[in-house]
């Protein structure tokens, strides 16, 4: 799909290892047609996924042919974490761990440089650690991945499973300078099915600073994973071109010489 200069379709999904299958996976995937897509709960090479690398088979049938695994820990013999898909060559890749406590998953952000428009963009993904309880422990993930984004200069996203709802405290912190898509756009719902209990508990963000203009967002009610995918579409703004002020002119500089 071809779109216009500025014009960036992203999606973050959950997709519980492909428990439900990696075809139905790729198949809301394709039909979103994002740009970028980030994952949580994948696995690499696993018994569970059958010994299958998901980014991998993910990218072959989603026709997004730049990938990323982002491992944080190892799970039943293979690598388990987060990852990337795009359609944009993934650059400058690195990830970070976040603080947990003794003896939980370990988690992390990823963070990769993409080029859209000749403009280099960053993208970061997460997967904080889960609810219920371990609030705090969110809390200092949320401030190490905003401390860690406030250093980076680029248009930055930041995509994934923050495990907290939007008036929750480790949200608002990455929310001071980051702006959520999903409430900007009036495209608030439910992302994590909870029937009778919750059933409008969101915990799956994008989140923008604000080199982007947030267009539109959905969430898919799709049943292929635990949590229900997020698609956003942004509008990078130009580049500002700082003002230069002109120097007064010299005496004796205006006019021709004698």
């Amino acid at each position: 799909m071809q779109r216009k200069t500025g014009e960036l379709r992203v999606m973050t999904f959950n997709i519980q290892s492909g428990l439900h299958g990696l075809e139905g996976v790729a198949g809301v995937i394709r039909a979103s047609v994002p740009d970028v897509v980030a994952l949580q709960e994948v696995d690499v090479g696993s018994t569970r996924a059958g010994g299958v690398d998901q980014v991998a088979e993910l990218s072959r049938l989603t026709g997004l042919p730049y990938r990323a695994h982002f491992r944080t820990t190892d799970l039943y013999g293979g690598a388990y974490g987060i990852a990337l898909l795009s359609r944009f060559p993934l650059e400058a890749l690195a990830q970070y761990p976040l603080p947990v406590p003794r003896g939980a998953e370990p988690r992390t952000l990823a963070h990769a440089v993409v080029l859209m428009d000749g403009r280099e963009v960053s993208i970061y993904l997460t997967h904080l650690i889960r609810r219920p309880f371990n609030g705090d422990a969110r809390v200092r993930q949320s401030a190490l991945v905003a401390r860690l984004m406030a250093a980076d200069s680029r248009p930055k996203l930041l995509m994934g499973d923050l495990n907290d709802d939007p008036d929750s405290r480790p949200v608002r912190l990455l929310r001071r300078d980051m702006r959520d898509v999903v409430a900007a756009t009036g495209g608030a719902r439910g992302t994590y099915p909870m029937p009778f209990i919750l059933p409008t508990l969101r915990i799956d963000y994008v989140l923008a600073c604000d080199a982007f203009t947030p267009v539109s967002s959905r969430v898919l009610h799709v049943a292929v994973s635990d949590h229900y995918p997020v698609v956003a579409d942004l509008r990078l703004k130009p580049e500002s071109i700082p003002a230069v002020a002109e120097r007064p002119a010299e005496a004796g500089a205006v006019g021709s010489a004698p």
